[in-house]
This record gives C-alpha cells, structure tokens and sequence, in this order.
C-alpha cells in the first residue's frame, strides 16, 4: 500500500469513527400524550433499601421483591447531598435503590444534548430509548454528553433506575437546546400520571 492510499484510508477511518461517534438516539413521543388534567409535576418514585447495593442489578433486583412509593421528585435536580441526609426523597440516607417514572417535555424537535450526573449507578430510557447507564460506584459525575433525536414536541416517557450506596449522592441532568443553549433540565419540564 502507498504512502497516500494508506492517508486516504485513515482519513477514511477517522470520519467515520467521528461519524459513529456522533450517532444520534431517536426518542418516540408518548402515545397518547398526557393530558393537563391527568398530569402532576415532578416524577413517581418507588423506594427499595437493600443491605448493600454495587450495581443495577441488584438495585433492580430488591425494588422487584418489593418497594413503597416515596413523595415525588422535582425532577431530576438533586445536587450531591451531604453525609447523612436522606437520598432524594427517601427516608434513609445510605443504601437506596429507586424506581422513577414519568415525563420529560421537550419543547422543540430537533438534536438535544443530555448530560446526566449521578452518585451512584443510574440507567435511563427516554421516549423508549436507554440513553444513560453508569453500573458501578461513584462521585457526583457525568458519562457526558448524549444526543438524542426528538421528531417533535411533547412529552416523552421516563424511566429510570438508581441506587446510592454510601455517603453523598446526587441526580441531575443538563440539557443542550438544538439551538445551542445549556442550561438545568427546569422543574416544569417533568411530569407524572396522577
């Protein structure tokens, strides 16, 4: 192979590991759309208390044998807490696996940029698309950015699974506008069905 057939083909390769790179998650909106009368801000949020928790598995594994809902999220806004204050709004501060369901409310179609932090393992769907997992043990930290496509605006299905282990824990998400804004996800921007 020549010298300049070998620069094609990295070249080559290069575009298209920064193509795979950029790949976009489509959402599907939810269907039917929930109605005003039908919603609540925030999301629902069941609570399981394992003995100890490392990875989702297990996490999922006890909210499966039996968990108690807990007052709803104001979304996902939950800053790194400090030692000893309850997990979002469980009633223990350590050892916390939670269910969380509802809406997120995209008001444009378009590429949107997500960004979510957690402490510890988290895994998200949006619109029926897994969009975030972290499995394991950390501090207050990000994958980074994940792209999702939005063909429209409304409301599009959440679902989540999280757990803290020990000491702090945190859960929030950013999100990047198609035109470019960052900002926090705002409060008003999450539901629930009464």
């Amino acid at each position: 192979m020549t010298r300049s057939a070998f620069a094609a083909a990295l070249t080559l390769f290069a575009a298209m590991a920064a193509g795979a790179g950029a790949a976009q998650t489509a959402l599907s909106p939810a269907a039917p759309q929930p109605d005003a009368s039908a919603r609540s801000p925030g999301l629902s949020v069941a609570y399981a208390y394992p003995a100890d928790v490392r990875e989702l598995k297990v996490a999922k594994d006890w909210l499966e044998a039996g968990k108690e809902p807990g007052p709803p999220l104001g979304g996902l806004d939950y800053m790194d807490s400090a030692r000893g204050e309850p997990i979002l709004t469980a009633s223990r501060a350590e050892f916390v696996a939670a269910e969380i369901g509802g809406y997120l409310y995209f008001d444009a179609p378009g590429t949107w940029g997500l960004e979510l932090h957690s402490n510890d393992g988290v895994e998200l769907y949006l619109g029926g698309a897994r969009v975030e997992r972290f499995n394991g043990r950390r501090p207050c930290d990000t994958n980074g950015w994940t792209e999702v496509s939005v063909p429209s605006a409304g409301w599009y299905a959440v679902e989540a699974t999280f757990f803290q282990r020990l000491h702090t824990a945190c859960l929030m998400m950013r999100w990047r506008k198609p035109g470019g804004a960052v900002e926090w996800t705002p409060r008003d921007a999450w539901a629930f069905r009464k």
